[in-house]
C-alpha cells in the first residue's frame, strides 16, 4: 500500500498553495484534484480581485499557472475522488474512487464549498456569461447595468446592498412574501433607492442572445393572480447558499450545523490530530481565493511542523 507524509484533497487556490510550501519543505506532497481541476473558480470567466494581475486574468489559466508552480516544486498531483477515509488511525486511510487505498502521515482538506443553484438549465448555459454564485468576484463587470440576485437571507441582503454601490439597478427575487435577513439587513435593503425588492417570486428561466438579457419571473406561483413577468438584466448572482464539501469526512472531523469543517481558530488544525483544513470549506464568511490560498499555505507549514514532531 502506498503512504505519503502529505495528501491534499482539491485542486483550488487552497490545495494547490498548500502543494506549493509543502513541495518546497521536502515533503513530496500528492494532490488530488477531486471532479473539477482547478476548483469551483474555474466557473468563473475574468479574475480581477487576485493580486499580481494589474490587468485581470481568465480563471481557468491562472489556475493553471498556480498547478503548475506546484508541479514544478515536486507535488505530484493526480486525478480522482476521495471516497471514503478512516482517520480513527495512524497513519490515516484515503480511498480514491473506492478502489485504491493509500495511507497519509497528514491530510489536508482542501475540498471547497459548492453554490447553491435553483437547478434551471439556463444557468448552465450562460455560467461565466451573465449567471454568478459571487458578487464580490463578478460584480464588477455589471458597473452601471442591471442586475437580479436570487434569495432572502442575510447573503442575498449583502450581495444585494454591495451591487447597488456598483450597478444602475438590483432586483431581489424573494420566494416568499418576507425576508429572511437579520433586520438591520432588511433595512438596509428596503432603504436602497437601487433595489427593488420582488417577493413572491421565482425565476423561470433566463433568456439573451449574447450572455444573459433578462429573466422569466413567475409571481405568486399557483395561485389565482398568478403571472408571468419579465425583467430587463444583464446579471443573475444566486445568493441561496452554499454547500461545502465535506460530507466524506463529517464521521471524524468536526462540522458546524451547515458542514463547515471547523478549525481552532485561526489556525486550520482540526480535531482530529494531522488532518487539517483550508480554503472554503473551512470558510463560511469570505470564500474568497485569495483568502483560500492563504489558508493552503497555513495547512502546508502546520503539517511540516506536525511531521517534525
Amino acid at each position: 500500500m502506498e503512504r505519503v507524509k502529505v495528501l491534499i484533497i482539491g485542486s483550488g487556490p487552497a490545495g494547490y498553495t498548500a502543494a506549493i510550501y509543502a513541495a518546497r519543505a521536502g515533503l513530496n506532497p500528492v494532490l488530488y484534484e477531486g471532479m473539477l481541476s482547478g476548483g469551483q473558480l474555474t466557473q468563473t470567466t475574468m479574475i480581477e480581485n487576485f493580486p499580481g494581475y494589474p490587468q485581470g486574468v481568465d480563471a481557468t489559466q491562472m489556475m493553471g499557472e498556480i498547478r503548475e508552480q506546484a508541479e514544478r516544486f515536486g507535488t505530484d498531483v493526480r486525478f480522482g475522488v476521495v471516497t471514503k477515509v478512516d482517520f480513527s488511525v495512524s497513519p490515516k486511510k484515503i480511498w480514491i474512487d473506492e478502489d485504491t487505498e493509500l495511507e497519509a502521515d497528514t491530510v489536508i482538506i482542501a475540498t471547497g464549498a459548492s453554490a447553491k443553484y435553483l437547478g434551471l438549465p439556463d444557468e448552465q448555459k450562460y455560467m461565466g456569461e451573465g449567471v454568478s454564485a459571487c458578487a464580490t468576484c463578478d460584480g464588477f463587470f455589471y458597473r452601471k447595468k442591471d442586475v437580479a440576485v436570487v434569495g432572502g437571507g442575510d447573503t442575498a441582503c449583502e450581495e444585494a446592498s454591495y451591487l447597488a454601490g456598483l450597478c444602475n439597478k438590483v432586483y431581489l427575487i424573494v420566494r416568499k412574501p418576507f425576508l429572511r435577513a437579520s433586520k438591520v439587513m432588511q433595512e438596509r435593503v428596503m432603504n436602497n433607492p437601487k433595489i427593488e425588492v420582488l417577493f413572491e417570486h421565482n425565476t423561470l428561466g433566463l433568456y439573451g442572445e449574447k450572455g444573459v438579457e433578462g429573466a422569466k419571473l413567475v409571481y405568486r406561483k399557483g395561485e389565482a393572480d398568478e403571472k408571468v413577468v419579465d425583467i430587463k438584466i444583464d446579471g443573475f448572482f444566486l445568493a441561496i447558499g452554499h454547500h461545502p464539501n465535506s460530507d466524506v469526512f463529517r464521521e471524524y472531523v468536526k462540522c458546524n450545523e451547515e458542514g463547515y469543517i471547523i478549525t481552532d481558530g485561526a489556525r486550520p488544525t482540526t480535531n482530529v490530530p494531522g488532518v487539517f483544513a483550508a480554503g472554503d470549506v473551512a470558510d463560511p464568511l469570505y470564500r474568497q481565493a485569495i483568502c483560500a490560498a492563504a489558508s493552503g499555505c497555513k495547512a502546508a507549514m502546520e503539517a511540516e511542523k506536525y511531521l517534525k514532531n
